[in-house]
């Protein structure tokens, strides 16, 4: 599992664009976001570096955890 810190989420609806984009990405199996958190945990075999790309792209900002 990988975990990553999502700054810039401040409601549900961002919630689901960083969740829908995450499961965009190749090798993704699962992914749980947490906005009181401000993290995403995501289960599969992606590189991180798609994952952190795939939130960025949502105008989101995302580093490992």
């Amino acid at each position: 599992m990988t975990q990553l810190k999502i700054e810039g989420m401040s409601c549900n609806n961002c919630v689901r664009h960083v969740t829908e984009a995450l499961k965009k990405v190749q090798g993704v199996e699962k992914v749980e976001v947490s906005l009181q958190d401000g993290r995403a945990e995501v289960t599969g075999t992606a590189p991180v570096a798609q994952l952190i790309e795939a939130v960025q792209e949502e105008g989101y900002t995302a580093r490992m955890a």
